[in-house]
């Protein structure tokens, strides 16, 4: 069994940055690839990033290139970030940390390709 604890969500004004993080527990060893999605009220969830399990593959939404960075940890406490800079209103969402097994060993980029879900962490980007 694996949990995600999304964390670091909050109000910031346009052009300021956030960290979130997303600690893994359980058993670790189970997952692959991770995510971040994002959801606003009336929308499908949205892939903003993925990382491989080795780190060397990290994928991005087009709308968060050159903005956000993905990143993991694999040692010790299995974590992964996603560091949020030049923030606009449009990113105003929950935020949402994503595994999946360790059977699949793909970077998925898809909300319907991911096993295991964090209950997700708000970001308003507003004045």
């Amino acid at each position: 069994q694996v949990q995600l604890l999304e964390s670091g969500g909050g109000l910031v004004q346009p052009g300021g940055s956030l960290r979130l993080s997303c600690a893994v527990s359980g058993s670790s060893d189970s997952i692959n690839a991770m995510g971040w999605f994002r959801q606003v009220p009336g929308k499908e969830r949205e892939f903003v990033a993925s990382i491989s399990r080795s780190a060397t593959s990290t994928y991005y939404a087009d709308s968060v290139k050159g903005r956000f960075t993905i990143s993991r940890r694999n040692y010790g406490a299995m974590a992964a970030w996603l560091q949020m800079n030049n923030l606009k209103p449009e990113d105003t969402a929950v935020y949402y940390c994503a595994a999946v097994k360790r059977t699949n060993w793909a970077v998925e980029t898809t909300a319907q390709k991911y096993d295991y879900w964090g209950q997700g962490t708000q970001v308003t980007v507003s004045y």
